[in-house]
Parts: C-alpha cells; sequence; structure tokens
C-alpha cells in the first residue's frame, strides 16, 4: 500500500507540472506566431499541444484519484486537500469538454492556471490517509460530495469566462469601481499564492506555537499554530516561553488557528500584490489586458453562461438534494442549518437569480460577467473561510 501511496503522489506531481506546460503552451499560442503550412493556412500549434497537454494532465490526475481511492479505501473526498484537489480536476475535466467546442486559447491560458492554484492550495494541507467516521461511511459520501465538485468545477469555467469577459472591456485609465473590484479579485487569487508562500516557509522552518485554550464545549484543549498567532483560541494559555503572543483571542466557535492562517495569508498577499504594482507600475489586470486584444468579448460571455448553465443543475443535485438525502439518513434530519448547508443555499440562489436574471431580463455582457465572478466568489468562500474558521457539521478536518 506504501508503494501505491507513493504512485498517487507521483501521478498527482506529474499531472500539476502538465498543467504549467499546458499554461505554457496556451501563453505561446496567445501571445506568439501562428505557424502556416504548405497551403498557407495558419495553424496554432501550440493551442494544440496546451490542450493536449492538459489531456494528459487530465489522465494523471484521475490516475492519482483512483489510486488513492485504492489506498484509502474510500472516494478520496473526505477532507480538505482531497476535495479541493478534486474540484481542481473537475474543472480540468469541464475545460477539456468545452474546449473542444469554443477552441478558445485564452479559457486555457486563465483556466490552467486556477487549477494550478487550486491543487497547489490543497497541497497545503495534511494528506494522510484517515478512515471515516461513521456517518461519512455511506455511498452518499461518492454520490454527493463528487457531483458536487463536478458542478462547482463547471461553474469555474464560468468565472474564467467572465473574468476574460472583464479584463477584455473595462477601461483601466479609469479609476473607477469596476476597477477597484477587478483589482481586488486579482488581490484575492494573489492572496491564495500568499498563503502557499507563507506556509511553505514556516513549515520549512518547523515553526509551532502550541496553546491550551477552552473549547465550545467548555473543555480543555490544545492546538498548534504553525504561523505565528496574530489571533489565539478562546482562554488561550501559551504552552512554550518563547512564543508570540496573540493580539486577541476569538470566540470558541472559531476556529482560531485556521483564522490565524486566513489573517497572514490576506497579508502576505497584500504584500505581493502592491509588490507588483510597485515592479511594474501597472495595474494587475492591465497587465493582462494586453493578451486579450483578440478575444471576442460575446465569446467569453456565452463560454461562461454555458458553463453556468450546465454547472448549475449539477451542482443543485450534488449540493442540495443529495446532501439532504444523504443528511436524512446520517443524522435523521435533511436540514439543520448548519453553516455549510446554509452557504451551499445560498449558493443555488445566487446562481438561480443569475440564470433568471440572463434569460428573464436580458442580464448580458459586464452584468452577467460580474455575477459568473461573484457568484464563484461565494464558492470559494464556502470552500476557504466556512470550512476553515466556522465551525460545523460539514467542516473539514
Amino acid at each position: 500500500m506504501d508503494q501505491l501511496s507513493q504512485l498517487s503522489s507521483n501521478l498527482l506531481l506529474i499531472a500539476f507540472f502538465l498543467y504549467l506546460a499546458a499554461t505554457i503552451f496556451f501563453a505561446v499560442s496567445v501571445t506568439g506566431k501562428k505557424f502556416k503550412n504548405k497551403a498557407g493556412e495558419e495553424k496554432n500549434i501550440a493551442g494544440l499541444l496546451g490542450y493536449s497537454s492538459s489531456i494528459i494532465a487530465l489522465l494523471f490526475a484521475l490516475g492519482y484519484f483512483v489510486t488513492r481511492w485504492i489506498v484509502a479505501g474510500h472516494a478520496p473526498v473526505s477532507n480538505l486537500f482531497e476535495y479541493t484537489t478534486f474540484l481542481g480536476i473537475m474543472m480540468s475535466l469541464a475545460f477539456v469538454i468545452l474546449y473542444p467546442i469554443y477552441k478558445t486559447n485564452v479559457l486555457g491560458l486563465f483556466t490552467m492556471p486556477i487549477v494550478m492554484l487550486i491543487i497547489a492550495y490543497a497541497s497545503m494541507f495534511p494528506r494522510e490517509v484517515s478512515p471515516l467516521i461513521p456517518a461519512l461511511q455511506s455511498i452518499w459520501l461518492k454520490i454527493h460530495v463528487i457531483t458536487t465538485a463536478l458542478g462547482q468545477g463547471i461553474l469555474a469555467i464560468g468565472f474564467a469566462g467572465g473574468l476574460i469577459y472583464l479584463l477584455r472591456v473595462i477601461d483601466f485609465k479609469k479609476n473607477d469601481k469596476q476597477v477597484k473590484a477587478i483589482e481586488f479579485v486579482m488581490y484575492s487569487m494573489i492572496s491564495i499564492v500568499g498563503y502557499i508562500l507563507i506556509s511553505s516557509i514556516f513549515s520549512g522552518l518547523n515553526y509551532e506555537a502550541p496553546f491550551a485554550y477552552v473549547d465550545e464545549k467548555g473543555m480543555e484543549a490544545e492546538v498548534v499554530y504553525h504561523l505565528p498567532p496574530l489571533v489565539g483560541p478562546n482562554e488561550a494559555v501559551p504552552l512554550t516561553d518563547e512564543q508570540m503572543t496573540p493580539f486577541f483571542n476569538v470566540h470558541p466557535n472559531i476556529k482560531s488557528a485556521d483564522l490565524n492562517t486566513v489573517i497572514w495569508s490576506l497579508f502576505t498577499g497584500l504584500v505581493l500584490y502592491y509588490l507588483v504594482r510597485l515592479i511594474t507600475k501597472r495595474k494587475i489586470g492591465e497587465l493582462l489586458q494586453p493578451l486579450l486584444k483578440g478575444v471576442s468579448p460575446q465569446a467569453a460571455d456565452e463560454i461562461s453562461y454555458r458553463a453556468i448553465a450546465i454547472g448549475f443543475p449539477i451542482f443543485t443535485l450534488g449540493g442540495l438534494i443529495f446532501a439532504m438525502i444523504w443528511a436524512q439518513i446520517a443524522w435523521t434530519r435533511f436540514w439543520a442549518w448548519d453553516p455549510k448547508e446554509v452557504w451551499a443555499l445560498i449558493t443555488f440562489l445566487f446562481y438561480a437569480a443569475y440564470l433568471h436574471l440572463r434569460l428573464s431580463r436580458g442580464w448580458h455582457g459586464e452584468k452577467s460577467a460580474w455575477l459568473c465572478v461573484i457568484g464563484f466568489a461565494i464558492i470559494m468562500f464556502n470552500l476557504i473561510f466556512v470550512n476553515l474558521v466556522i465551525a460545523g457539521l460539514h467542516s473539514y478536518a
């Protein structure tokens, strides 16, 4: 089993570098010269290589998923590393399916880095295979979680299409609300890079700061921070003399160590964002806009709408209907207003509103694109903040 577990990790690593290769090929296809065949027809070989690399990467990623399933004995979607990795894989699957329809290399240029970012983010969490608790030992783990991830992966393509549209049409010479909003989106993505960077640095230093505290049940417990503690747990007592004293302590229902990680990520992301701005003397969106000169805004708008039209019903099945069936079986009630349940409902209502506004009110173009971006922000808020910071029945360990 150890060899199979190592094989699983190696397959995922190979897939990651193939996604990187796909990104490079798509970048060349967008910025480089096209080749001409003997008949004088232009052939974008780099785009074809990018798509081929993304297909091979997907196959290796699915190989990781299958081998880890064999090692674990259950679907590998039971912790934050497994689920987030699978979300990235499902986004790449959605891209592989949709690319032949539109053949837009810019979509690959934006999608592949997001897939890589999601997988790299997932790799920061514990990767150990652990047995399932009794409530999770059900076929509904496979049905509910896998369907939810597939739906979210397709919705992520809608985000990529909406982002491409906005970066294509926004006038960055104006410092208006739209420019500030798209720059905030760029900063949010850079903050994930910041999380990966700062976590890797302190992990390499083997940093630990243990605390004794009182949990939500009034029981004494211990927690270990792997980043310097800016915020501490409820009634925190440092267990070593040399560790940093938190600026303040939080409510016992808030997972303080994870909140501390979120704060460090946002701070590091802010530093990286302004460092790029200082070096280039340009906004992040302004740096990306020249890559999109040949992109049709209408095509980007169509891609985002089609992705959401496909992803929404799949997410509804997995995130709500199958989830409620499983909750009824596992906990004898189909709804309990748990934070994850509430945010799944918010996600459903938001995308339902998007489709209503687009089909009934004619919300196309910029309005539609902003909704695509906001919708994916809700998904990521649920995945990152609700999972990490707010204690609940659905919170991943």
